[in-house]
């Protein structure tokens, strides 16, 4: 009988934890991973439903994480946010007896910051429609998935602006369009809208809108469309009577990029999030203030655009050697 409760009772929990973590207007991909650290959590108490669980449960677990699974700081502050959301929007409670939880000590580290001369090789090795989406995280400082979600609407030519909609924190913000990116980008869309244009005539309706937490139904004349779309087959969703057209998937230009840094002969190891700390760090280098490089960069506080001028001096760049000296 209470496998048979527990089972009744787990997809409505999860179904409301989806509903009431959307209401704190998350990412989808943190939604996702608050449901999946909710998921553990149950089933370490042997599927107990939170409601008879509280700040204790939550410690113990914390510290099971840390001590034995021994797992990364923002694993273990990103299943506490799990939590706690759980409990605050869905189950209308606040943890108030959590106590002290032993945490993972967060180490230290400097960003991986590529040259020019680097950057210039990296991208030089992209190909196809690797290229303009790998661009905008360099030219313009745009994270991986803001440059996927990107609508054709939201990319100004004549003022030279991209409006990033819901980025990080469900924050709009505007960017810049970096000259050599204009005409690639120009044919990137003439090749998305010829891609549109075929869905139409093939029956389809507007591909998904790109915006946090939206989508946009019928627009037959595009305007909402999608930079990130590919060449990947429709999508069709019967039951909610939904279609659209998916980006290209994030690992293909991940790989690209690993690629390109394997051609490009670099020691150091450089992902998608390499080139746009790149951004950062070239744009300091060349004497742009730290506020309007936070603005750039979407960052909600200036202390952690910081970290690009706390690198920028420190260490031995400005330092002469005794031995220049000899």
């Amino acid at each position: 009988m209470n496998h048979i409760a527990i089972a009744d009772r787990k997809p409505k929990l999860l179904g409301q934890t989806r509903q009431g973590i959307s209401t704190s207007r998350c990412a989808r991909r943190s939604e996702e991973a608050y449901v999946h650290w909710i998921k553990r959590f149950v089933l370490f108490y042997g599927k107990r439903h939170p409601v008879e669980m509280g700040g204790r449960e939550i410690n113990a677990f914390l510290t099971n994480m840390a001590v034995k699974k021994r797992v990364s700081a923002s694993t273990q502050i990103q299943a506490l946010s799990a939590w706690l959301s759980l409990y605050r929007y869905v189950l209308w409670r606040e943890i108030t007896d959590l106590g002290e939880v032993i945490s993972v000590r967060r180490p230290t580290r400097l960003h991986v910051v590529m040259t020019h001369k680097e950057v210039n090789a990296v991208l030089s090795g992209l190909y196809g429609d690797r290229w303009p989406m790998a661009l905008p995280m360099y030219g313009a400082g745009l994270r991986l998935m803001e440059g996927f979600r990107l609508r054709v609407e939201d990319v100004d030519f004549v003022r030279n602006e991209i409006l990033i909609r819901g980025g990080r924190g469900a924050k709009h913000r505007v960017t810049m369009v970096p000259v050599a990116l204009k005409r690639p980008l120009q044919a990137h869309l003439r090749g998305v809208k010829g891609v549109h244009e075929k869905d139409l005539a093939d029956g389809w309706r507007c591909p998904t809108g790109w915006g946090v937490g939206e989508e946009v139904s019928e627009c037959p004349s595009g305007t909402a469309l999608a930079v990130g779309l590919s060449g990947q087959k429709p999508w069709s969703n019967e039951r909610a009577g939904k279609q659209g057209r998916h980006h290209v998937a994030e690992s293909i230009v991940h790989n690209a990029l690993k690629e390109a840094v394997a051609k490009a002969g670099l020691a150091r190891r450089a992902t998608c999030h390499t080139v746009r700390h790149s951004f950062a760090r070239h744009l300091i280098e060349a004497g742009y203030d730290i506020r309007t490089l936070q603005e750039l960069l979407g960052h909600k506080g200036v202390r952690t655009t910081m970290v690009y001028r706390h690198v920028l001096n420190r260490g031995g760049r400005r330092v002469k050697s005794p031995v220049d000296d000899s």
